[in-house]
């Protein structure tokens, strides 16, 4: 199996999020470059399980033939969209005439 290829990078993390990495990295006996790679490939993966759960979530609803249940679910729909609109915005939302 061929070694996988390492790509480099330079990101800027603010200062909290530095320090964080470097007492992550010293308590792991580990550097900082590689507390990044595995946070990073755990942001990664609880990505791809939200994803996935929105989609099996949908496919119920689609499936529900009970309205209660068919409420509920797109109540839980609703709730995971309006979550991952929150992590992604992160007190950037601005809501039309709430801004004066």
């Amino acid at each position: 199996m061929p070694a996988t290829k390492h790509v480099r990078r330079s990101v800027s993390l603010p200062a909290p999020i530095a320090k964080q990495v470097g007492r992550i990295a010293k308590s792991e006996r580990s550097s900082d470059n590689r507390v990044l790679v595995e946070l990073i490939e755990m942001g990664i993966e609880a990505r791809k399980q939200r994803e996935k759960a929105f989609f099996e979530l949908a496919e119920r609803f689609r499936n529900a033939s009970d309205p209660k249940e068919a409420k509920r679910l797109g109540d839980e729909m609703s709730l995971m969209v309006f979550k991952d609109l929150m992590r992604k915005n992160a007190g950037k939302l601005s809501f039309a005439g709430c801004d004066e």
